[in-house]
């Protein structure tokens, strides 16, 4: 009996399943907004502002005391259009759907699913929370548990959308150091076999190799940051000096903390006893004067519902940053899933080709487009593979950088 040949939509289905396999970091974040950019009939550029919730002070006493309801947005952003050209014969559609999948599909998808991955966890710049000593990969449970005392104080839901995704060193060196738990566990069983953590203390444990590594920047030994005059509540940047100037660079991604300024849980509005941690948000080089005025996030807010610190800095209070200069460090990302989004969008499919086939899944948030042609002179199909889709930081709190 002849063989059946493969149809682009047969193919184009296992494309997406094949992706949706290979996603590691993606799978533990927020995916709801995506058909909020199919009913739009989205296309590179589309941006969707999502609405973050609402927080309240709230009252003590019978009398009412209405607040203003302050809604902020987080534009997302279909930015990213990537994909695959592969090409194969007419005797190659004759295969069975698993040789194909083998041969083609799954390299090319492997490719794309990579390129998600990867531009998901370079978000760990507008991270600024961090557990872990810059160069060290942490060796003890107590770091990653850290992670999630982290999230707690931000008020992160303990509702199983936790997840960890740390690089192939770093779980390695957790799975040895907890080998000494001689009991007969099937978690602990898994782990041995499957040199994987699984879930525990509280997260989804992912290895992914896309942890992005960072490199802090130049200060030099000799420079001792400090605040530079006052600051006011709501403030975005910070006047600093204390710097060598011309020499001192601050990269984006770096964190540092300020003496005196206490972070605050979201909800109570309590100080948590523990220092803000800022991040910088652009890179920055120190001018005359040794000064450099330093972008961070979060917001610095003293007041509002919105509040952030226990306290304004004060002018000379020193600046702390996490580990030496010019330190690089695997990075990894404790998280609830509604720390970042990921949104697709279906591609136009165009006329003029020999095929075109789009498969979307609601339910797993995903779309891909294989586009076909032929080319007569070597009887090959060329084609390629796209995915349109676009990162964004819904709530940075929720988030926690691991230093390896």
């Amino acid at each position: 009996m002849a063989n059946t040949l493969l149809t682009i939509s047969m193919i184009t289905r296992e494309a997406l399943m094949v992706l949706e396999n290979n996603l590691t970091f993606t799978k533990g974040v927020n995916r709801q907004y995506d058909s909020k950019f199919g009913v739009e009939g989205a296309k590179i550029g589309t941006v969707l502002n999502v609405r973050k919730p609402p927080r309240y002070v709230g009252r003590t006493g019978t009398a009412i005391g209405i607040e203003d309801a302050t809604e902020t947005q987080v534009a997302v952003t279909l930015d990213t259009q990537f994909g695959v050209d592969i090409q194969f014969s007419s005797e190659d559609l004759a295969l069975k759907i698993d040789d194909f999948s083998k041969r083609f599909i799954t390299p090319a998808v492997a490719t794309i699913a990579n390129k998600i991955d990867n531009d998901g966890m370079g978000l760990y710049t507008s991270i600024y929370n961090e557990v872990g000593t810059p160069g060290t990969t942490p060796a003890a449970l107590l770091i990653y548990l850290t992670a999630g005392v982290k999230l707690d104080d931000e008020a992160a839901p303990m509702d199983g959308g936790r997840t960890l995704c740390i690089t192939p060193l770093m779980q390695a060196t957790i799975v040895d150091a907890l080998k000494g738990l001689f009991q007969q566990s099937s978690a602990i069983a898994s782990q041995y076999q499957r040199g994987q953590m699984g879930t525990a203390v509280g997260f989804e444990w992912y290895m992914d190799q896309n942890c992005n590594t960072h490199t802090s920047g130049v200060y030099t030994t000799s420079a001792t940051p400090l605040m530079n005059g006052s600051t006011s509540t709501g403030a975005t940047t910070i006047s600093t000096d204390g710097w060598n100037s011309g020499s001192s660079t601050v990269k984006k991604g770096d964190i540092f903390t300020i003496a005196g300024v206490n972070h605050v849980n979201p909800q109570s509005r309590q100080s948590t006893g523990t220092l803000q941690q800022f991040v910088v948000t652009a890179d920055t080089t120190s001018s005359g004067g040794a000064m450099a005025t330093l972008p961070i996030s979060p917001t610095i807010k003293t007041t509002t519902a919105f509040q952030t610190v226990d306290a304004l800095p004060a002018d000379g209070a020193a600046l702390v940053f996490n580990g030496a200069e010019s330190t690089q460090s695997p990075t990894g990302i404790a998280h609830h899933k509604d720390a970042f989004t990921l949104a697709m969008a279906d591609l136009p499919l165009p006329k003029g080709t020999d095929m075109a086939a789009r498969v979307s899944d609601d339910q797993l948030g995903m779309s891909i487009r294989l586009i076909r042609d032929y080319d007569i002179t070597t009887d090959k199909f060329p084609c390629r593979l796209d995915v349109l889709y676009g990162w964004a930081v819904l709530r940075p709190e929720l988030a926690c950088r691991i230093s390896g």
